[in-house]
Order: C-alpha cells, then sequence, then structure tokens
C-alpha cells in the first residue's frame, strides 16, 4: 500500500522533483521555451490555431505539435487557467549559481517565501523589463517554474535566472560580505527606496503579502527601506495604502535602476 503525503507537504516547492519535466502553457512561455536552447521540449500539444502561433519558429531542435482541441487542452492544466491553444512539456532549467548573478553587477532581487506562483512570475517579468541580474529564492515554501508562475511572466522566466537555495540569511551574508548593499523592504524602514545611492552593487529582499520579512531575514539585511508613496498619514489611508508584493518589486527595480 502506497504511503499518503502528509497534507502539508507542497507539491509545488522548487524543492520537489527537480529533474521532472515541468508543463507550460501560453503563447508567450510556451514560445519563448521553444527558442531557448537550454530547453527539452518532452512533448508539445497544440490547437489549430496554436500550431499556427508557432509556425514562424525553427523548430529544428523541438518535437512536431501533437494537434488537440480546446477542450482536451483544457484538461491538462489547472481549471481557472488559459491555455491559449499551447501546452507544452519541458525539461527544467539549468541551475544557476549566485556567483554567477553576483558577477553581472546588477541589482538583484531576493524572495523571502513568496509563495503564489502568480506573483512570483509578475516579478520575473518586472526583472526582465528593468534588466536585473536574477531573482533569489528559497527551495522551500517557493512555486516550481512552471504553469501559472510561467504564464504570469510572459517570457521572462526563460530570459531571467532564478537561483535557488537553502539558507536565504546565509545567501544575505554572502552577498553583503562581497560588497553589495542589501536592502529589506520594510513599512517600517528607515529610508525611502528612491533616497538609496544606486552606483554600487544592490540586493533587495521581498517579504511575502502578509507575514513581510521573517525576523532573521530583516536582522541579516545590512538596511530596511520602505517605498516613497507619499501616502498622507491618515487611519484611514494607512488601510488602504498597501501594494501587491509584484507591484512592490517593479516599483524597487525602477527607483534601483533609474
Amino acid at each position: 500500500m502506497s504511503k499518503r503525503k502528509p497534507k502539508n507537504q507542497r507539491k509545488n516547492s522548487m524543492s520537489d522533483n527537480l529533474d521532472a519535466p515541468v508543463r507550460l502553457y501560453g503563447t508567450h512561455a510556451v514560445c519563448a521555451a521553444l527558442q531557448n536552447p537550454l530547453r527539452r521540449v518532452v512533448k508539445l500539444r497544440a490547437t489549430a490555431n496554436g500550431v499556427k502561433t508557432i509556425s514562424h519558429l525553427n523548430a529544428a531542435h523541438n518535437p512536431a505539435p501533437e494537434q488537440f482541441s480546446p477542450q482536451e487542452l483544457a484538461r491538462l492544466v489547472p481549471p481557472d487557467a488559459v491555455h491559449q491553444g499551447l501546452v507544452a512539456d519541458v525539461s527544467p532549467l539549468p541551475d544557476t549559481s549566485l556567483e554567477t548573478i553576483m558577477a553581472l553587477k546588477r541589482p538583484i532581487i531576493a524572495l523571502d517565501q513568496i509563495v503564489d506562483p502568480r506573483n512570483v512570475g509578475a516579478i520575473l517579468r518586472a526583472a526582465a523589463v528593468f534588466g536585473a541580474a536574477g531573482i533569489i529564492v528559497t527551495r522551500r515554501h517557493s512555486p516550481r517554474a512552471e504553469g501559472a508562475l510561467a504564464k504570469t511572466a510572459s517570457g521572462a522566466l526563460e530570459i531571467v535566472p532564478i537561483v535557488s537555495v537553502a539558507n536565504l540569511a546565509r545567501t544575505l551574508s554572502i552577498l553583503a560580505n562581497s560588497g553589495f548593499l542589501v536592502l529589506g523592504l520594510d513599512e517600517r524602514g528607515s529610508r525611502t527606496i528612491d533616497r538609496i545611492d544606486t552606483n554600487q552593487p544592490l540586493a533587495c529582499v521581498m517579504g511575502a503579502e502578509g507575514k513581510g520579512l521573517r525576523r532573521l531575514t530583516r536582522e541579516t539585511c545590512t538596511e530596511l527601506v520602505r517605498l516613497p508613496t507619499g501616502a498622507p498619514n491618515t487611519d484611514m489611508h494607512n488601510k488602504f495604502a498597501t501594494l501587491n508584493v509584484a507591484t512592490a518589486a517593479a516599483i524597487t527595480l525602477y527607483e534601483l535602476t533609474r
């Protein structure tokens, strides 16, 4: 008799089944993966319109798409997903080292146990737009790089390196000891992020919505900073003056790269 997995074991953690193929869906996510030489396409499924969408791509190293009806493809993705006529099973991206993104001398974003795949995907998209060196995530309590994450990233998953680490605090210490100014985004920050000198290596840590940064993460940061919201300091306004973490990441990257 097979043992049941504990109820609290997350199936989509980046630490689970790292070598298993990942499923991508949506036009931008699938097309970007098909053009990425670091990907191996295991199986490609498409509707008639989906086949037309990818017809311009060089498919020499990819398998021919199997044609499915929209209803058949819908059964291969989550109930709330929009597949846009394309579903692909592909190999995971190879690991990227911390040293690789440090050497790029561009801002790094670290995520402190952000579990919503759409938030992580949107942060990846902002990182691609503003030219971040990469994203650091924790091996546990982070979504796997597939599905909704890839769909929301809109192709940025193939562009922005992701570094998965076992201990975020230790990684932040490595960055700080290597000359990075490690900023923790926190509403209790002493300065707004637009006051930071950007002529130096920078890393910014984003906490999960609700929980924010964990205690050890906050203590490891060089400095806590907050967003320059310009919000009036009233109880009524402060109840609504909060931002989605992906939006906060985009504003942070804008300030660090402008």
